[in-house]
């Protein structure tokens, strides 16, 4: 929330100088504050004078209005027998809350119970007269019988309770069990058909997890293992959407899906065994069963989909994996690590037919199921060794081979093949990733970091995609056997990585940082559509600035930019001639931010923060015509697309005034405005997106420009 009030915790930073140095460095009220720690709460009301869909998705405030804003911290000690009681609170007053509390007797026993609300709501609005939102059975409105309209606002909630429980049951014996339950309700924007139409997702859904693990420790030897399950269950199972009118029935009804029921168990062990003071070995074993056996109610229902298919997918997967790790010091100067690691992914699911329209399959007329598998071996070599005058200098390489099953699907599969597959694919890659990395520390001035990551991707030989899409008339045989997945496509990428922390003087600190990359696809005149180079850079700047103990500024600007290359086919089936289209994508984000933290007196302090930001998309499509042909537009659809530009700016101002020692009153004010031209639901000339304009209807509005101011004012009383 925007107008938490926090109050001071002793930092990790104090207490290791506590622990190094003794108590003489720390504050009093530091020291204070750990033996005796100080509760708060507080209570007011905020008020926000717009809509701010957009901003509003996950803080629980869209609409404008009143707000109550409460908030509480209460920490209690027990200092004879060294336990603590915690109870903390936030936004009670708000969708998005949380409620926690804690008893812990050091050294024994802990217990924590924990209640949270996530909202999440669309910023888009809906105005349907589909019937049956919320529910199973939706009847979608036509021009001959129009339904009741209505402006519909999308949204979902999930309450969550962790329960915690911890237990020494010996010296260096520990047990920590934890149990989770979720909650999901809502409703969320879908569609159905080519038109397509609006329909919407009904979520009723319950995911649970319970974690269990054993912990033994010694000063040489480290060792956990334990259980790890979930759970998710659906009330949903399939949505039966028919257009007003008509009877119900397969001729009639589309029926949509649901994700399934299913669970997960996992077994794990991890430990650590210290050799010597400066070589350390570490292992990892792990082996997890996940399974989806639900009944498919589409197999109840006449009429719809193929009689030959089971009536669950049976599914199972078995997950593997064994890991190896040693740290070693051979000489004071030089550190080492090496790594082996096998994970392997075993999907059992049986392979099955589940739609067949077409005796031949011809066309991709008929499914199967794709089960995939991955068996990946990993190891990795590093090198550190420390050079005079603070530097170091790391080297590190990294090998993986990973095989890959290739899924068959049943006979008669598409174009007369016995395949199901509609993109190329490989049995095997390899990558190989070497880094070097020169740090430089220690110093009063200046520290920092620089690195170059390389690594190259290559695999065995394609395998035969039988996808549709010919158009050998006009150069094009078999598209889908063009493509170049961008998952499994050789490529080379390349990354560099700078780091600065400098302060010129005593009161400036400054912090930079650079990141690039480049990936290079590889691709063939036989091979020609896919990815073909992408490019990603971001550059940052943090600068604090301490005038005195009283006034502090700080500064910080973001820059990023990433960039797309790939082709794509357009066959003459399609409208217009047969041609290669080419894509250039790019994305491209400003930000910064300032603040000023200042203690105007004894009783009053302020605050200010102001944070900008403009991101900047842009989709550019070229076509160049094949034998001969010239490449012209379909229905403007091969023409540019206009750039979507998002606007965002936020002021937020803070004043705490404090009544006497244990009471104070704060004020904030927020202005926010966020700007966008987005064309994806509301068109450039104003015109909204429309479901179906033939049945249904829907139209999706958005506000391109959201303006809205926040105050709040609260009371907080502090106490031990």
């Amino acid at each position: 929330m925007y107008v938490t009030q926090k109050q001071f915790r002793l930092s990790a930073v104090a207490i290791a100088l506590m622990s190094v140095f003794g108590a003489a460095l720390a504050d009093e009220d530091e020291v204070a504050e750990l033996i005796k720690p100080e509760s708060s709460v507080s209570i007011g009301i905020g008020n926000w004078s717009g809509d701010r869909h957009q901003q509003g998705i996950y803080d629980g405030m869209r609409d404008s209005g009143a707000y109550g804003l409460l908030d509480a911290d209460i920490i209690k000690r027990d200092d004879a027998t060294g336990t603590w009681l915690k109870l903390k609170a936030s936004n009670l007053g708000l969708d998005n809350r949380e409620i926690k509390g804690e008893y812990l007797r050091q050294g024994d026993f802990g217990a924590s119970l924990e209640y949270n609300r996530i909202s999440r709501d669309n910023p888009n609005t809906f105005n349907t007269r589909l019937q049956g939102i919320g529910t199973t059975t939706q009847t979608v409105s036509t021009n001959a019988i129009p339904g009741p309209l209505q402006s519909l606002k999308l949204g979902t909630n999930r309450d969550i309770v962790n329960l915690g429980l911890f237990k020494n049951l010996a010296p260096g014996l520990d047990l920590n069990v934890s149990f989770k339950n979720e909650e999901k309700n809502g409703n969320r924007a879908w569609g159905r058909g080519g038109a397509p139409e609006f329909s919407v997702e009904p979520i009723n859904s319950t995911t649970r997890q319970f974690e269990s693990t054993l912990s033994y420790a010694t000063k040489k030897f480290q060792i956990s293992g334990g259980y790890n399950g979930s759970w998710y269950d659906n009330a949903n199972k399939l949505v039966a959407v028919t257009n007003a009118g008509l009877a119900q029935n397969a001729a009639n009804t589309t029926y949509l899906s649901l994700p399934l029921d299913n669970q997960a168990h996992q077994l794990f062990l991890n430990g650590g065994y210290n050799f010597s003071k400066t070589t350390r070995g570490t292992f990892k074993l792990e082996y997890a069963q996940a399974t989806q056996n639900e009944h498919l109610t589409t197999n109840d229902i006449a009429g719809v989909g193929y009689s030959g298919a089971p009536s669950s997918l049976n599914g199972k997967v078995n997950t593997s994996l064994v890991q190896f790790g040693l740290t070693s010091r051979p000489i004071k100067d030089l550190s080492l690590l090496a790594n082996l690691r096998y994970h392997n992914i075993d999907d059992k699911t049986p392979t099955a037919r589940y739609f067949q329209s077409n005796a031949a399959c011809a066309s991709g007329q008929c499914t199967d199921n794709t089960p995939l598998g991955y068996e990946t071996l990993t190891g990795k070599l590093e090198a550190t060794y420390r050079l005079p005058a603070g530097y170091s200098l790391t080297a590190g390489l990294e090998e993986k081979r990973q095989d890959r099953t290739i899924p068959v699907a049943n006979t008669n599969g598409i174009n007369g093949s016995d395949t199901q597959r509609v993109v190329p694919m490989r049995t095997k890659l390899d990558e190989t990733t070497w880094r070097v990395e020169l740090r430089r520390s220690l110093s009063e001035v200046l520290n920092g970091s620089l690195a170059y990551v390389n690594a190259r991707r290559t695999g065995s030989s394609y395998l035969w995609a039988a996808g549709p899409g010919n158009d050998s008339a006009n150069g094009f045989v078999n598209i889908s056997n063009q493509i170049n997945p961008l998952n499994v496509a050789d490529r080379d990428r390349n990354k560099i990585r700078a780091a600065f922390d400098w302060a010129p003087i005593e009161n400036l600190s400054l912090q930079f940082n650079v990141e690039e990359g480049r990936d290079k696809y590889s691709s063939s005149a036989d091979r020609p559509f896919g990815l073909h180079e992408g490019t990603a850079r971001l550059y940052g700047l943090d600068a604090a600035y301490t005038v005195n103990d009283k006034w502090k500024l700080n500064a910080w600007y973001s820059y990023d930019h990433s960039e797309a290359k790939q082709s794509a086919a357009r066959a003459s089936n399609g409208g217009g001639n047969a041609a290669i289209k080419d894509f250039n994508l790019e994305d491209t984000g400003n930000s910064f931010g300032l603040g000023l933290r200042a203690e105007l007196s004894a009783r009053l302090r302020f605050g200010a923060d102001l944070e900008w930001m403009r991101t900047v998309s842009k989709y550019q499509q070229t076509l160049t015509g094949l034998n001969g042909t010239v490449a012209t537009n379909t229905a403007g659809t091969d023409t540019n697309l206009p750039d979507i530009e998002n606007k965002r700016i936020k002021l937020s101002l803070f004043s705490l005034y404090a009544l006497d020692k244990s009471s104070d009153v704060r004020f904030d004010f927020i202005h926010e405005r966020w700007q966008t031209n987005d064309w994806s639901w509301m068109f450039a000339n104003g015109t909204a997106f429309r479901y179906g304009t033939t049945t249904d209807g829907t139209t999706v509005t958005a506000d391109s420009k959201q303006v809205s101011n926040f105050v709040a004012v609260r009371y907080i009383y502090k106490f031990q």
